[in-house]
């Protein structure tokens, strides 16, 4: 999944998504805390096509997802559903069309939602650039827009604001561009570039303050970096392993912290911890739990009781293992369960 695949729904329970061969299924917990329910396709009967599919959160604690499902020899088209409660049924899929008219698959969308619970999402488009489908108000979808852009890669990341306004950030070989929405409603603009080559498919954005987000990357170098539009890119630490790394924002011992996690070059999660936006103060490296599987994906959330959250998910077994944080000092976390 591309976006926060591990969230908390507005009853407080957690919810996980995994996108399968041919769907996207969704698991939550049946009480804040408490057990799991088995997994269970979201969307309906209706088939997806192989590759990532994403999800965003609104404000409203609602999840929308966006995937590609084939529409003939040749021919994919965009599909998205709403899940409105983690023990709900997730709305059945529709289709929402495709960013050229017409054609094959161009890339992993991203999805961010605004304050008008309306979900905006992003796409390469057969040129190379972004495009954008936003939501109506009433139902229905505006007309694609044309976000411009070139040689972008398959992976977008999109997050709004804490007044949500949207945004997306993509990656080109040799720099990283955004586009950000200056009033509700508006299209979003591209504005400021990051001279900077990320390696493909590792961006993450996170909301650090009440007007900015943070964009975590890991550089050419294998440095995880981190970028807030008005600076520049500053290395952080080596990162753990490929991918992206998984990020939230937290309480830690009466300190808003930014807690980073990755799957490790060994196989084991490695988490580091530091002030919000004090990328100067230092991260480093501390693993935990055993090895996983290649294909194993990390996830961070914060649940009900403002407990940070970490889950570990086998797209190849739907594994799913989580942890939290202990009631102590410092970032110590209880022993790793499958549930």
């Amino acid at each position: 999944m591309n976006g926060d695949w591990l969230l908390r729904g507005r009853d407080g329970r957690l919810t996980v998504y995994l996108k399968s061969d041919d769907a996207v299924l969704c698991r939550a917990e049946t009480a804040p805390g408490g057990p799991w329910e088995p997994f269970r396709r979201a969307g309906g009967d209706l088939g997806l096509q192989q590759g990532p599919a994403a999800v965003g959160q609104g404000v409203d604690g609602y999840a929308h997802l966006a995937a590609w499902r084939h529409a003939g020899p040749g021919e994919s088209r965009l599909v998205h559903c709403t899940h409105f409660r983690p023990l709900l049924a997730p709305l059945d899929w529709s289709a929402v069309g495709h960013p050229n008219g017409k054609g094959d698959r161009t890339g992993t969308p991203a999805v961010a939602v605004d304050d008008r619970r309306r979900a905006y999402v992003f796409v390469r488009n057969a040129g190379g650039g972004v495009s954008l489908l936003v939501q109506k108000e009433r139902g229905g979808w505006y007309p694609w827009r044309d976000l411009k852009g070139s040689g972008v890669h398959e992976q977008l990341a999109a997050e709004s604001r804490e007044s949500g306004l949207v945004e997306v950030y993509a990656s080109t070989p040799d720099r990283i561009l955004r586009w950000r929405q200056e009033e509700p409603g508006r299209t979003p603009t591209r504005d400021e570039t990051a001279d900077v080559a990320a390696r493909p498919g590792t961006l993450r954005v996170l909301r650090t303050s009440a007007e900015r987000t943070t964009l975590f990357f890991t550089d050419q170098d294998g440095e995880l970096c981190a970028w807030r539009p008005g600076g520049k890119p500053v290395p952080l630490l080596q990162a753990a392993g490929p991918g992206p790394v998984a990020a939230v924002r937290c309480e830690i011992d009466g300190h808003d912290c930014t807690v980073l996690a990755q799957r490790s070059a060994s196989g084991r999660v490695a988490f580091a911890a530091y002030p919000t936006e004090q990328e100067q103060a230092g991260a480093w490296w501390t693993e935990s739990g055993p090895p996983l599987p290649a294909t194993a994906e990390v996830a961070l959330a914060v649940d009900a009781r403002g407990t940070l959250v970490a889950a570990t998910l086998d797209p190849t077994t739907a594994a799913l293992r989580v942890t939290r944080r202990k009631e102590e000092a410092r970032l110590a976390l209880e022993g790793w369960r499958e549930v």
